[in-house]
């Protein structure tokens, strides 16, 4: 094993250079440099504790060489680096004085460097006598043949780890030294999670003990591994500072005055509650830039549920690593943070505008707010993550697309790399509305169904009021941002750019259609959530679902749709039993919840009279939708008519007086008629509407009012007229 420096052999040739490890001349010493002294420290420990068993009657150094020639190696090495003159035990004090130089005054703080192992001493407080048993142990992970010599050396046992009472007296009892009990030399770094126990069920005497592959890797190297799916390392020179994020100058002011708090050690716990989708991960990397430390983010959500690994502490003391737990959580969940053993300095964490968080240390916490970036804000992240391209109407992405900074981080770059496969070096808005429809696929295909934004309001035939309510919605949409700057200051705390509305009316009078057309009037994508799939037998389950939907569909700024809503929104009822409870639990959970949403959502019903009173008052516009009357019905059918058909005005007129149908009724039957056409290969004619109508009254079971003659038709004692009238009002 060449475990030492070239460099640091070459400068001990001589007793004079061997005086000490410390080159003053070039004091960069790197991490693996500092490990290499280290385990060589702990070998001519071993070796001098084999030196010391040939005085009380065991075999002489000699006959180990004998038997294992690679301890002879490394104690040629060893005679490179130390002073010849020097005995057993001199040999050890002098390990222990020079490798004690380099934690001297200024050394590590002024060049910067990181040491793993003098972390141990400095922030943990582990001596020199733990950390050569630490190095004791890992000895077999470096060379397997020191594994046979322990398995030699713990006879009858036989184990090829050392055992917690062989390193106790490996290292803890020497007449140079002041004598420790093993447990004593051990319990530190079993506590701090750098050594584990193989065998705990014999006696602790008898405790095998081994260093996790991925502790020994970061003592090794300084350098941070994990193969843990939840975690992502972001090193120290990838990390931004402060001065370079866009965030509020609030926000910016309190941040700068976190690292002097962390430094009196005011503060362990930082939080940061943001919205979904916000580029919280970078703000919370300003803090560790700012402390000269990397950053390790561990997520916490459904994907990756798995607890954090039980080193993990540890490895970010040694890999001088601050860890950023995020968690996503649902309403009423609680967040409990695992316990860092061999960890001392801050911890970050993320949450969102749900849940709460268990910390025993509470004053030691410190709770930071991310709001969502308004126009001016979202124009500086556009114009920062797109690095100078190009890109046409500009004015309009800002305004437009309100989303988190995150969020903006990935449209833009999906947007850049699309440009860049197509070999244009500038963008046009459709870039930037393909990139985030693509993030929206990702994000929300599976909480929600994406409807087509497609149609113009002419191609909705519907009641004056319903069409004069409609377009007020879109206004109220359009302006939704600006509209909060034009209020009086009694709105400042009461109001939000969220525009919640309710489509009433009964199935088939083009409250869906309504919504597909307001969202391409917008330009905006839609989706659909049917709240009765929503609605879950188990406790607390609803919420939930609900909360997922509500919080992605608000950070990526999509109309959403809640359709069936009279299946959560009905009255709340007496509580008699526990069922009338939740139920009501659930239904005050989605009132709080629409009250604060800052998107657009659609809310439609067809039972009007259920919903609770409560929801439409937190609605800021009701719009009903009426049954057609025979204008609307006939223009209803020259609208979803081939414009080739040849079905006569007349009858089309007599059909919309007396074929009492919904708007979605009438849309069926003309797309029936075509088909039956194009089967026989003609235009739509008379008798394919018939044959269409006739089938659609027998679908819902009603009868096809036509069949009477003419004549009766016209002369029935005004009968049908009567009838007509009723089903107007009714």
């Amino acid at each position: 094993m060449d475990a030492l420096n070239e460099d640091l052999l070459k400068e001990a040739q001589s007793d004079v250079a061997k005086s000490g490890l410390q080159n003053s001349a070039e004091p960069n010493i790197r991490a693996q440099d500092h490990y290499a002294l280290y385990l060589f420290a702990g070998i001519h420990c071993l070796l001098a504790w084999l030196q010391r068993l040939s005085t009380v009657g065991g075999d002489s150094l000699e006959q180990y060489y004998a038997r294992y020639p690679f301890l002879l190696a490394y104690q040629q090495q060893l005679l490179l680096v130390m002073p010849s003159r020097l005995d057993w035990p001199e040999g050890r004090l002098w390990w222990k004085k020079n490798l004690a130089s380099f934690a001297a005054p200024g050394f590590t703080e002024k060049e910067k460097i990181h040491l793993p192992l003098k972390v141990l001493e400095g922030q943990l407080g582990l001596t020199h006598d733990n950390i050569l048993a630490l190095m004791l142990v890992g000895l077999v992970e470096e060379d397997s043949r020191f594994g046979t010599l322990f398995a030699e050396l713990q006879q009858p046992l036989g184990f090829r780890r050392p055992m917690l009472e062989t390193l106790g007296h490996i290292v803890g009892v020497d007449d140079v030294l002041q004598g420790r009990s093993p447990w004593e030399v051990c319990q530190p770094l079993l506590h701090n999670q750098l050594l584990k126990v193989e065998n705990a069920q014999l006696p602790r005497a008898e405790w095998v003990l081994k260093v996790a592959s991925e502790v020994w890797d970061v003592i090794r190297t300084g350098q941070f591994f994990s193969a843990q799916a939840q975690y992502k390392y972001i090193p120290l020179g990838q990390l931004n500072p402060l001065d370079t994020v866009l965030i509020n100058e609030e926000l910016r002011l309190r941040l700068q005055a976190v690292p002097p708090l962390i430094q009196q050690r005011s503060i362990r716990h930082l939080v940061l509650r943001a919205p979904e989708g916000s580029h919280c991960v970078e703000i919370m990397g300003t803090v560790a830039q700012a402390l000269g430390n990397n950053l390790l983010l561990i997520e916490n959500n459904e994907q990756s549920p798995s607890p954090p690994h039980e080193s993990l502490g540890i490895l970010c003391t040694l890999s001088n690593t601050l860890p950023l737990f995020k968690f996503d959580l649902n309403p009423g969940e609680t967040a409990v943070l695992p316990k860092l053993a061999g960890y001392a300095g801050l911890v970050g964490i993320v949450l969102g505008p749900e849940g709460g968080l268990d910390v025993s240390e509470a004053d030691s916490l410190l709770n930071l707010e991310l709001e969502f970036p308004d126009v001016r804000q979202r124009e500086l992240m556009w114009r920062h993550y797109l690095h100078g391209m190009q890109i046409r109407e500009f004015d309009r992405v800002a305004r437009h697309f309100r989303v988190p900074g995150d969020f903006i981080k990935q449209i833009a770059l999906a947007a850049k790399n699309k440009a860049a496969l197509e070999t244009r070096h500038h963008l046009d808005i459709e870039d930037i509305r393909d990139a985030a429809r693509n993030l929206k696929r990702q994000k929300l295909d599976a909480l929600a169904d994406r409807l087509e934004a497609k149609g113009s309001w002419t191609q909705l035939i519907s009641a004056p009021t319903t069409s004069e309510k409609l377009l007020e919605l879109q206004q109220r949409c359009y302006h939704r941002e600006s509209l909060l700057d034009r209020l009086g200051p009694a709105f400042k705390n009461a109001s939000n750019c969220g525009v919640r509305a309710l489509f009433t009316g009964r199935s088939g009078t083009g409250k869906t259609l309504a919504a597909r057309i307001l969202a391409a009037e917008l330009g905006m994508d839609i989706y659909r959530v049917d709240l009765a799939s929503v609605v879950n037998k188990y406790i607390g389950e609803t919420e939930k679902n609900l909360n997922k939907v509500l919080t992605r569909a608000e950070a990526l700024d999509v109309v959403l749709l809640l359709d069936e809503g009279d299946s959560l929104l009905g009255g709340r009822t007496d509580v008699k039993n526990a069922n009338d409870r939740y139920a009501n639990l659930e239904t005050n959970y989605l009132l709080q919840r629409l009250e604060h949403y800052h998107g657009i959502i659609l809310v439609t019903t067809n039972l009007s009279d259920n919903i609770d009173k409560a929801f439409q008052r937190r609605m800021d516009i009701v719009i009903p939708f009426f049954q057609p009357q025979m204008e609307q019905r006939l223009a209803i059918f020259q609208l979803h008519l081939p414009k080739d058909h040849q079905i006569e005005d007349g009858f089309l007129e007599q059909v919309a007086n007396y074929c009492n149908l919904m708007g979605g009724q009438i849309r069926n039957v003309c797309q029936h008629a075509a088909l039956i056409a194009l089967d026989e290969n003609c235009v739509a004619r008379k008798t394919h509407l018939e044959l269409a109508l006739r089938s659609e009254y027998r679908k819902n079971g009603g009868t096809y009012p036509l069949n009477k003659s003419p004549a009766r038709m016209m002369d029935d004692g005004g009968i049908d007229n009567f009838i007509h009238a009723l089903s107007r009002r009714f």
